[in-house]
């Protein structure tokens, strides 16, 4: 497919609650590269959402289906799940894969509901099937999310004309073909007056004008949120542009707090791509997510428009003879779809946790070294998030987890 997962998010950035007494020193240790962001709120302030990504390749190789996110069990967690992703071309905003979201027919097998899809019905694809997990559901709310890795280079010729873009996207979300299937936009903008994939000019404001038209668009009856970048260090990518004067238009930001790390650093050192507090040893100061949460809320981002991310895969490394972080390596390790990356799923059997650092798991095997969040270091993240009163907690992605929805029940 055109798009590879979120694994590839923060790439260019580098160019678990085992006992009590764990838990408590992360988050002593949290709380106090917050303090200075701002006092924390009381615990009972924390928001309660939970926000999966579900991708539209997702259902071709990996087989997984909107059918998957009921029989896991994850749908009964979920309030809100992104669709990912639509495309953002010649200022606008358009679909990703038509088949697969529209067109494709389900059989009963397939079907949430386990009724077949038929050749003359007015929707078919991943949208009808959403459809049909909302009843099921219906306190559940789907937002379609643009950009991503491979789609952000779009969002530089949006910057040039904010109305018409905001236009585009509502014209397409608000289709009355699949208009009750959507509760709002998603926008995956990596990265506004940075780096990712290709590189933007567009300006430390264009982030800002852009969600406000969206806000302008969309209005308040639909939900405008937006993922962006967990790069804290000085002069770093949330410095690049207005994050915390865009806040007011979204209902609340997705700060990408996993892949700090990885093996696109070929020899290492090894590092956890998902630290939630810092260690040492770090190979880069600032790049752990409590350090990125305190410092959008230092730029005035309210903690309830906050969310938590975990990744539901692994980052790892071969050729590494050192069980701690910090070892050094020959290459990434091999991966499924990629070489580096693995589900959550695969790695929980293929390699074994064997420690714990920085507020999340790491695990060697042979001359493997990985890095994954487990139950137990979701649940120090989840009392984290807690304390700091964020709005709730998102992932990267639905098919990562297990069968019966292992980590998402973490979560909840």
């Amino acid at each position: 497919m055109q798009h590879t997962p979120r694994r590839s998010r923060l790439r260019a950035l580098v160019a678990g609650l085992c006992t009590t007494a764990l838990g408590v020193g992360l988050l002593a240790g949290a709380g106090a590269s917050s303090a200075t962001a701002s006092p924390a709120p009381r615990a009972a302030a924390a928001g309660s959402k939970v926000v999966g990504y579900f991708t539209e390749w997702g259902t071709y190789d990996r087989k997984y289906l909107v059918k998957n996110i009921e029989t896991s069990g994850s749908a009964a967690k979920l309030t809100h799940i992104n669709y990912a992703f639509g495309n953002v071309t010649g200022g606008k905003c358009a679909m990703g894969d038509a088949y697969a979201a529209t067109d494709r027919a389900y059989t009963a097998a397939e079907s949430v509901d386990g009724v077949a899809d038929t050749w003359d019905q007015a929707l078919r694809g991943n949208f009808n099937q959403l459809r049909k997990l909302k009843k099921k559901h219906p306190g559940l709310k789907v937002l379609w999310s643009f950009g991503g890795w491979t789609w952000s280079s779009g969002f530089g010729e949006a910057a040039k004309n904010p109305a018409a873009f905001a236009q585009s996207c509502y014209d397409l979300v608000e289709n009355s073909k699949w208009a009750d299937v959507f509760d709002g936009i998603d926008i995956d903008w990596e990265y506004p007056n940075a780096c990712g994939n290709t590189c933007d000019t567009s300006g430390r404001t264009a982030f800002k004008t852009l969600l406000g038209a969206l806000r302008a668009k969309f209005g308040s009856g639909n939900l405008v949120t937006a993922a962006i970048t967990a790069d804290a260090t000085a002069g770093g990518k949330i410095d690049a542009a207005d994050y915390g004067g865009a806040a007011q238009y979204v209902d609340w930001y997705n700060p990408m707090t996993y892949d700090y790390f990885g093996a696109w650093d070929a020899t290492g050192p090894t590092a956890p791509h998902s630290p939630l507090t810092s260690y040492a040893g770090i190979p880069k100061a600032d790049m752990y997510t409590s350090a990125t949460i305190a410092k959008l809320r230092g730029l005035g981002v309210p903690a309830a428009k906050l969310l938590l991310g975990i990744g539901f895969y692994g980052r790892g490394w071969t050729g590494v003879t050192q069980a701690a972080p910090g070892g050094t390596a020959t290459g990434p390790a091999k991966g499924t779809y990629e070489n580096g990356i693995e589900d959550y799923k695969v790695l929980k059997g293929r390699c074994p946790a064997t420690g714990t650092v920085g507020g999340t798991a790491y695990a060697k095997c042979g001359s493997e070294w990985w890095s994954y969040d487990t139950p137990a270091t979701i649940a120090t993240k989840t009392a984290y998030k807690n304390q700091q009163g964020l709005g709730g907690t998102f992932f990267w992605e639905l098919s990562g987890d297990t069968a019966n929805g292992e980590l998402i029940k973490a979560i909840g």
